[in-house]
């Protein structure tokens, strides 16, 4: 059996163990306090429930269900479900799902489904759907789909967007400038192996197995 060194403290003191669950076994951390520390570092794929108010240091591939206002230095390729007020720092490809006023400092291929009024500082090729008044200072490749008066920055040409409100649009490769607006594919799947796909107000019926090829390329591209 793994040992794993933790700490757990609330106003600078340890907080008793019968205030909190940890399973060595399959690493899951739950309790109901708030203005918790809680010092995981280098420790990999642990799952948190926690109140409101709380510090995490953690590794990579750790999920958090959380309340407002905490804190987050994490790795990689970690799940973030929380209220509103609350920092991130952390690496890339995580996957974000928060309230309002979050402030985010993250590397690539982030996800993000926000409230209003948050601020991300991110890398490349992130998705982001937000409410309004959101600011984003990004590189290439990003995704976006927002409200009103939300403002972009692109960093890597130092280039000024402000997006139509709910209007999905994709960034351009790196070094160039502008974006695209991204048309949706909705299919109508049939009961004879075919799909029939929308464009432009135009129907058109293809092969499930074109629709997959189809589905590919558009997402490499």
């Amino acid at each position: 059996m793994s040992i794993y060194n933790f700490s757990v403290t609330k106003n600078g003191k340890e907080l008793s163990s019968h205030l909190y669950s940890w399973n060595i076994n399959t690493k899951i951390f739950s309790t109901n306090e708030d203005n918790l520390v809680l010092d995981f570092r280098g420790i990999n794929n642990c799952t948190f429930t926690t109140g409101s108010g709380c510090t995490f240091i953690t590794g990579n591939n750790c999920t958090f269900t959380t309340g407002s206002g905490c804190i987050f230095d994490t790795g990689n390729n970690c799940t973030f479900t929380t209220g509103s007020g609350c920092t991130f720092d952390t690496h890339s490809k995580c996957t974000f799902t928060t309230h309002s006023g979050c402030t985010f400092t993250t590397e690539s291929k982030c996800t993000f489904t926000t409230g209003s009024g948050c601020i991300f500082t991110t890398y490349s090729g992130c998705t982001f759907t937000t409410e309004t008044a959101c600011t984003f200072n990004t590189g290439s490749n990003c995704t976006f789909t927002t409200g009103t008066d939300c403002i972009i920055i692109r960093r890597d040409i130092f280039e000024v967007i402000q997006p139509v409100a709910y209007i999905k649009i994709k960034l351009n490769k790196t070094g160039s400038k502008g974006y695209k607006e991204v048309k949706e594919i909705k299919p109508n799947i049939n009961n004879n192996n075919t799909t029939t796909i929308c464009i432009r107000n135009i129907n058109i019926q293809i092969s499930n197995e074109d629709l997959l090829e189809l589905k590919e390329t558009l997402t490499n591209y």
